[in-house]
């Protein structure tokens, strides 16, 4: 937030030395790499729209949103003063502004509604508005991928997936063929499974009219005021896919109980609840007893939606970095102009760039996937992939960020302490560690053409750097038979997105940086433990340079 004309001559000393406040920034054009992984991907010509979101999500106004969002918990109503059960959840007015921001600027609907380049697109709107706010893009995440399994069902699709494309935030809680947008929830784990959604016991009976009655529970229901819910129930076939709408056609509302809001430790403006169904009304999406298939592409969108949360939440790390030790001095120098902090600086340029490549890279695959099969094979493992990886790497990056302010960054008026407690968030939603490497190592076994299509993008820079050339050769090491199993599956995922962090970099990035990722992440030499352990060969001064927001 910035105040106008605060007072610095004070009685006791004149306040000096302290940054200026990061706002009214455009933070799209600011962020060359992301501006350049954009236009690389082939989404170029969504540069005016990119700029114009950016300068939104940059806004001291937009700051103060989520300051106030965040401050002002959503608070859960059960019943009114009468005795009338509601079911419904309150948020400041702030979040509705929030909300309002992204979808009707399309983050959602964007990718179904934009002829060239729409996930790209999407993605580049979603690193942004993770920037700007993270827990609102949680509602503004489901709604987006909730596309492709709403299309197993023409008749849902015809009727809903309008209502996505619509890019409109409608915050009424009414029927929702009476709003101009909507959103759509998830419901799928329970308290018994967790990850292991066939251990569910919600039961799905048909009702006699086509559609189905739901009982039972969800241990988590994130964003439990959306107008409709992919959920997972079992029939006599088996686990099933459900859209459960919060309103019964006849207009009555449906029996969804919101038990209780979670605590959480970030994400604190998205409402997250536990839920019971009490004979919900629900519509099967899919094959009876084909649930997860069916849901599985919902998933590989939110896990593209993951990456892309946590490359914002690192890039919204760096800049704050960037920030205040380019205007904080200590011994006659600017923080950044001291050479250990500049090493650490380099070091996490590196980390946001190699993050924001191989995010815009998993995005042009999922723009490509409908007309060409060598991309859809390389998007359904560099998602899973790119996904462990840049999750996983975010909350050390964050701290490393938080380091760089000094007692400053430990602070709650500051911005760290808030993108710190969110920075866990995208390595457990849709898949902890273990569930997506053990996913990687299902894929392997069942879609050997996703293996091909992601080794044939590992050789495209082979040649250019000894350190890339020695490390796709390690990891070929892991597919000898009896090499690759679940115990070494970990270090299977996480060396093969480096690699394809690599290959990423080769395509979007200067040579500069594609030169120090390999030295400083590829390189046997480096351990990675310990940013600021900087090898000579890295150009910290042009990476710098080239992160620093111009502003």
């Amino acid at each position: 937030m910035q105040h106008y004309a605060p007072q610095s001559e004070l009685e006791t000393h004149t306040v000096s030395n302290q940054p200026k406040a990061f706002g009214d920034v455009d933070l799209f054009a600011s962020d060359r790499a992301l501006k350049g992984a954009v236009e690389k991907a082939g989404g170029g010509v969504h540069a005016a729209k990119l700029s114009a979101f950016g300068k939104r999500c940059g806004a001291f106004e937009t700051q103060d949103w989520s300051r106030q969002a965040q401050e002002n918990l959503p608070k859960l109503k059960s019943f009114d003063r009468f005795g009338h059960r509601l079911d419904e959840v309150e948020f400041h007015p702030a979040y509705h502004n929030l909300m309002s921001l992204g979808l009707d600027s399309g983050l959602s609907a964007s990718a179904w509604n934009t002829g060239d380049a729409g996930h790209v697109l999407h993605g580049a709107m979603m690193i942004l508005m993770n920037q700007a706010d993270a827990g609102v893009t949680c509602p503004m995440s489901m709604t987006y991928a909730c596309v492709p399994a709403l299309q197993a069902d023409p008749e849902i699709a015809a009727k809903w997936v309008p209502r996505v494309q619509a890019a409109s935030y409608d915050p009424r809680f009414i029927p929702a063929d009476q709003k101009t947008g909507v959103t759509i929830g998830m419901a799928m784990t329970e308290k018994q499974g967790g990850s292991d959604v066939r251990a569910n016991t919600t039961r799905a009976v048909p009702d006699g009219q086509g559609a189905y009655i739901l009982t039972g529970h969800k241990w988590f229901c994130s964003a439990p005021m959306s107008d409709a819910f992919l959920t997972l129930a079992y029939t006599d076939e088996g686990l099933t896919c459900f859209l459960v709408p919060r309103w019964k056609p006849d207009g009555t509302r449906n029996g969804i109980h919101v038990m209780r809001l979670k605590d959480k430790m970030g994400d604190k403006s998205n409402a997250s609840s536990e839920i019971e169904y009490h004979g919900a009304w629900a519509e099967r999406l899919g094959e009876a007893g084909r649930g997860v298939r069916t849901i599985i592409d919902m998933v590989q969108h939110t896990r593209y939606d993951c990456i892309l949360g946590s490359t914002g939440g690192i890039r919204a790390a760096l800049v704050q970095a960037l920030w205040h030790t380019s205007q904080r001095r200590a011994f006659q120098k600017a923080l950044i102009d001291q050479p250990a902090m500049r090493a650490v600086l380099a070091d996490l340029v590196i980390e946001s760039e190699a993050a924001t490549a191989i995010a815009m890279r998993v995005g042009a695959s999922l723009d490509r996937a409908a007309t060409d099969e060598q991309e859809a094979a390389f998007m359904r493992l560099a998602t899973p992939l790119a996904k462990y990886w840049v999750c996983k790497r975010q909350p050390g990056f964050v701290y490393e960020a938080l380091e760089c302010h000094g007692g400053a960054g430990y602070v709650e008026e500051g911005p760290m302490p808030r993108l710190y407690r969110q920075s866990p968030l995208n390595a457990i939603w849709e898949g902890s560690g273990n569930v997506i490497a053990l996913d990687v190592l299902r894929a392997l076994s069942r879609e050997p053409d996703s293996l091909e299509a992601v080794q044939a993008e590992l050789k495209k820079p082979l040649g250019r750097h000894h350190a890339y050339d020695a490390h796709v050769g390690r990891l070929a090491e892991y597919l000898t038979p009896g090499n690759l199993h679940e115990g070494t599956a970990r270090g299977f995922a996480r060396d093969a997105a480096l690699a394809l962090q690599g290959a990423a970099l080769h395509e979007m990035a200067p040579d500069f940086v594609f030169e120090a990722f390999c030295a400083q992440r590829l390189s046997s030499d480096r351990n990675g433990l310990l940013y600021g352990d900087v090898s000579p060969d890295v150009d910290q001064a042009h990476l710098i340079e080239r992160a620093i927001p111009a502003v």
